[in-house]
């Protein structure tokens, strides 16, 4: 494999959208050694990732919020559970985006600094995983909206099978999709979420949980995780970026204005249908023209999908970096629809949450660690982000530790023999959780405090400067 130079990811471009000498808009680069065009300013970075922040799966995840161990929450614990997950999710968010914007890097390369090249590849194979989970989901739920829209239960394999194709195409030319969402999408998503929130607003709703705050915290968790899950897609689209500053504040107030309202509008529309997740929809095509609005959102559904087939192409970059992305997000493509086929709904739903906490077990202390080593260790002189660059195994050890801790206070569902580990851990120390104890929190403080505790050991430099700063 040819060496990716750190010099080659961090070329600021600023300046006037470049083009090639036919006119034609230059496009994200086809293999990893080779310099991003840094095409995105604040409004496209906001535009992206407000199209992100608002999802189909957004609206029906409102039930992780509402419905916490088998109680619901009040309504004003649920909304608040739901701005206050976002900002902090977001807020991690937009740390990881700046990174990127600043080493020009793709997500998982960037982590070469960190780690070393051998070691990324860890958590590049989990955040595969994750975004071919994610692109699964997508489709499946793509599908139920479309179906909704038609009336009929009917010709979902052709729905899953659209879908997949349009991902796919998107994923050719990334950064003319993003232009698309800037320029059009973003406005039409805007107005059919003004619609409904209109609509159902005046319908009123019951609040059968009402002065319940209990499992508020494990409610924010699972907002938290949403948002953390992109943490590690971020620097894929913010290394196009013009500046760090339009990376983190686009980013931040596009995502966290967007999953806010996503999510508060699919908790009224939870509570109108009865608390069924699958009921969403209708309420969404019970109000007048309904229908139309909802076609929109169905329609720009594949943006959600679209980012996760493009980094996992770009994840995949990182352990075949000399492969061409177009192969790469075409086979994922057809991988994720043909996953999405075999898949039934009433099991998404089943494993939903579960995927969800171990998202945030893995990708919120791994925050935590690139943040503390970027800013204040290793980071501070440029990190190596070549492909020969050293392993830091050393890192490994906060990563971990930040896992345990929220595996410690929240166990993800993924095995029972799992759940009874941690459980039987908890019982031979004595520990049991109290209402204030977000594992969310403190898997990120306790990995955040331990790469602290190991910069003097580590050292402040990881090999040659890379960063743009």
């Amino acid at each position: 494999m040819t060496a990716v130079s750190p010099a080659s990811f961090s070329d600021p471009g600023t300046g006037p959208e470049p083009v090639a000498p036919n006119g034609a808009r230059v496009e994200a680069p086809l293999v990893l050694d080779t310099a991003p065009p840094r095409t995105l300013d604040f409004r496209a970075q906001f535009a992206l990732w407000a199209n992100l922040g608002v999802s189909l799966i957004g609206f029906q995840s409102a039930v992780t919020v509402l419905v916490v161990g088998g109680r619901e929450l009040s309504f004003a614990a649920a909304v608040t559970a739901i701005v206050a997950g976002t900002v902090i999710g977001t807020s991690m968010l937009g740390v990881a985006a700046l990174i990127g914007a600043r080493t020009g890097a793709p997500a998982m390369a960037m982590l070469r600094g960190l780690f070393g090249t051998r070691l990324s590849f860890l958590p590049t194979v989990l955040n595969i995983l994750q975004c071919i989970g994610w692109g699964v989901f997508e489709l499946i739920v793509i599908a139920g909206g479309a179906q909704t829209v038609a009336g009929t239960q009917g010709w979902r394999w052709l729905f899953v099978l659209l879908a997949g194709v349009v991902t796919t195409v998107l994923t050719i030319w990334p950064l003319g999709a993003i232009a698309v969402l800037r320029k059009y999408v973003a406005v039409a998503v805007g107005v059919a979420m003004v619609y409904f929130t209109v609509q159902l607003g005046r319908q009123g709703f019951p609040d059968p949980g009402a002065g319940n705050w209990h499992g508020f915290l494990t409610a924010t968790d699972a907002v938290i995780a949403v948002s953390v899950s992109f943490v590690p897609l971020a620097a894929d689209y913010t290394r196009h970026a013009r500046t760090a500053a339009s990376a983190f504040w686009g980013s931040f107030t596009g995502y966290s204005l967007a999953q806010a309202w996503c999510y508060a509008l699919g908790l009224i529309a939870l509570l109108q249908s009865g608390g069924d997740p699958s009921k969403v929809f209708s309420s969404f095509t019970g109000v007048a023209a309904g229908w139309v609005f909802l076609l929109v959102l169905v329609v720009r559904e594949t943006d959600q999908s679209f980012a996760n087939v493009y980094s996992t192409a770009m994840s995949v970059h990182n352990l075949l970096p000399r492969v061409d992305r177009r192969l790469l997000t075409g086979g994922i493509g057809a991988l994720v629809t043909l996953l999405a086929l075999r898949i039934q709904e009433g099991e998404f739903y089943e494993t939903y949450a579960n995927f969800l906490y171990l998202i945030g077990a893995v990708f919120v202390p791994l925050l935590a660690v690139l943040a503390v080593d970027y800013f204040f260790g290793a980071g501070r002189q440029g990190w190596n982000t070549a492909q020969d660059a050293p392993a830091r195994p050393l890192m490994l050890l906060p990563w971990v530790l930040g896992f345990a801790a929220y595996q410690f206070l929240a166990p993800t569902g993924i095995a029972d023999w799992w759940t009874d580990f941690w459980m039987r851990l908890r019982d031979a120390v004595g520990f049991t959780p109290q209402s204030w104890t977000s594992a969310s929190l403190f898997g990120f403080l306790v990995a955040a405090l331990a790469t602290w505790a190991l910069t003097a050991l580590t050292g402040r430099t990881s090999g040659t400067g890379a960063d743009a700063r």
